[in-house]
């Protein structure tokens, strides 16, 4: 199986990690869909996406949201930003972006899913996008 940059230091600075530039806001771990270390560059394009997503019921929900810390390489083109988005069902519910050379912390980003009911497939996806 070839490894993606996305994947390919899971445990050590993606997935489930104890950061090391960030405080958890509860716990010990946080789940990164980048890399936690600075400094290391992968080759990606357009549409280059990573995310986490499980199976919820959303009856009686009325807002999912997520709290999220966006750090951006100053390498990356101006023309190009990372997307965090809430999914639901594959389809992008709430977005933020981030430019080139920014650290964005998001804690308001928050989906309406009041008209849903019963098991969705809700995520969050990391994309980098031409704003």
């Amino acid at each position: 199986m070839e490894l993606t940059a996305f994947e390919s230091r899971l445990g050590l600075g993606q997935g489930r990690v104890q950061p090391q530039r960030a405080t958890p806001p509860s716990g010990d771990y946080v789940f990164v869909l980048g890399e936690d270390e600075a400094g290391r560059i992968f080759e990606l394009a357009p549409g280059d996406r990573a995310e986490v997503v499980q199976e919820t019921d959303l009856t009686g929900v009325d807002l999912i949201r997520a709290h999220l810390r966006l750090r951006v390489p100053a390498s990356l083109p101006a023309s190009l930003a990372w997307e965090a988005s809430i999914v639901v069902d594959g389809t992008k519910h709430a977005t933020a972006t981030c430019a080139p050379g920014r650290e964005r912390e998001i804690t308001d980003l928050a989906a309406n899913v009041s008209k849903m009911a019963g098991l969705h497939q809700v995520g969050v996806r990391l994309e980098l996008v031409e704003p």
